[in-house]
Order: structure tokens, then C-alpha cells, then sequence
């Protein structure tokens, strides 16, 4: 495993704060990023102190970005717009995950595809070639993911990046789950659509936790 340095653009919420874990962990150099510097910083030193360390560090999204050589973004659907054009100042051809679900409520267990095909098509409409998108991490629980215990969920990784899709299957990897190529960034619709079907399940069969693995691999 090579170290990395990665931000985590909306650090703050429940799915950021469990991935920021999870790498902090496994070796990589974390900074959360917030909106309220205050507020990264506090997270940041919740999780030193759940690691018995000082390395994770806590910034602005802006700052946090231009920190970076891996941004992972984790704000929410109705807050995705708004933070890019808030951190695409500070992207210099940073890896880009993007996390997004586009969930739109009160519906959330149905699907509802932006009209741009995905919210990974837009994240690559809006920052344009100043960063290499790679879409992942949407149908895995952040509640899972923010305990020491193994899950059992296959990541779907795309990117139009190969090289970029490569380095996030190993990243995920790094937090102990299965990251699986799953081609062009066009195909992100699939998992992002993918996560209302979860949540429909999850209301169904009582499960809190589903997720998928992909058989025959």
C-alpha cells in the first residue's frame, strides 16, 4: 500500500467522517474538510483521538482540496452543485471521488436519475477536465463502514480515468472491502440508482444494512 493523501469534502457527515476513519486507519494522511473550519476540526479531533493520533488534520473544503492529491466528496445531493463550484477553484487534476446518490426526498427509495444521466456526469460537467472523476461508495453503509467489523458489499468503481479507477479499487481495498471495475463513468447510473433500491429493501425486509456483492468474480 502506497500512503496517500487524501481530503474529505464534507468530512463532517456520517458517510465522510467513516471513510476518513477507515483510511486514517490503514495508513493514509487525512484532512477533513467542512464548510465551518470549526467544525473540521472538530471532527478531526474526534478521530485522533479514536486513533491515538495527532495526523488527521481539519480545514475548509477550499482548503482541503488545494491540500490534497485524492478529494473525496460526500456532501449531499442538495449540496453537490454548490460545493464543487465551492472546491473547483483549488482542483489541479486531483483524483475526484464522487459519492453523490441522487436522492431527492421525500422519495428516497425511488429512483430519480438527474436529467445529466447521473450525479458523477454532472460532478464531471461542473469541474471539467480540472480534476479525473471516479465514481464509488454508494451503496455501502456509512454506519457499517464507521465500526471495526467486516462488510459484506462489493464497491462498483467507474471512471473514463483508468489509471484513477485503478487507484480507487485499490483504496477501497485499503478499507477492506471489494472495489470492482465497473467501467465508464456513464455506468456510475446504475450504482447511484442502486442505493434507492437498497433503501427500499432495507424498509422491506427490515435489514438496515443491504448491500450487493457481484457473483461469479
Amino acid at each position: 500500500m502506497k500512503n496517500r493523501s487524501i481530503s474529505v469534502i464534507g468530512g463532517t457527515g456520517n458517510l465522510g467522517f467513516a471513510l476518513a476513519w477507515r483510511w486514517a486507519r490503514a495508513g493514509h494522511q487525512l484532512t477533513i474538510g467542512s464548510r465551518s473550519r470549526e467544525k473540521a476540526e472538530a471532527a478531526a479531533l474526534e478521530l485522533n483521538e479514536r486513533l491515538g493520533s495527532t495526523a488527521v488534520g481539519g480545514m475548509t473544503n477550499a482548503d482541503a482540496t488545494a491540500h490534497t492529491d485524492i478529494v473525496v466528496l460526500t456532501a449531499p445531493f442538495a449540496a453537490h452543485e454548490a460545493t464543487l463550484l465551492g472546491i473547483k477553484p483549488q482542483l489541479e487534476g486531483q483524483v475526484l471521488i464522487d459519492t453523490t446518490v441522487p436522492l431527492m426526498p421525500p422519495k428516497v427509495n425511488v429512483v430519480q436519475l438527474p436529467e445529466a444521466g447521473s450525479a458523477a456526469l454532472m460532478t464531471r460537467a461542473i469541474v471539467g477536465d480540472s480534476a479525473r472523476v471516479v465514481s464509488a461508495f454508494h451503496n455501502v453503509a456509512a454506519n457499517l463502514l464507521n465500526q471495526d467489523t467486516d462488510i459484506d458489499c462489493d464497491i462498483l468503481v467507474t471512471s473514463d480515468d483508468t489509471e484513477a479507477r485503478q487507484l480507487v479499487i485499490e483504496l477501497v481495498e485499503d478499507l477492506g472491502l471489494r472495489g470492482l471495475n465497473a467501467g465508464a463513468l456513464a455506468n456510475s447510473a446504475a450504482a447511484e440508482a442502486m442505493t434507492s433500491l437498497l433503501i427500499h429493501m432495507n424498509k422491506t425486509y427490515k435489514a438496515g444494512h443491504a448491500g450487493i456483492r457481484i457473483s461469479g468474480i
